[in-house]
């Protein structure tokens, strides 16, 4: 499952598409339209889409790592 925000959970396996909103376009923190498999019509995700793909897997995260102790002194 991932966030999509607003409240709204979709299954990774059933998202084919991520468009990223142009600036002009968001607004009420819109961000993303996510093509899900079975629908229309995109829904909306209040995240951007490298987060998206990050917590789907198929990115690596850009979270610092923390220091190791060996590191400090």
């Amino acid at each position: 499952m991932v966030f999509l925000g607003y409240g709204k959970y979709v299954r990774a396996d059933k998202i084919y598409a991520l468009e990223p909103l142009p600036d002009h376009e968001r607004g009420s923190g819109a961000r993303t339209l996510v093509w899900v498999e079975g629908m229309e019509e995109p829904m909306v995700a209040s995240r951007t889409e490298r987060t998206l793909l990050t917590d789907m897997g198929h990115v690596q995260s850009r979270r610092l790592r923390a220091p190791q102790d060996e590191n400090l002194f």
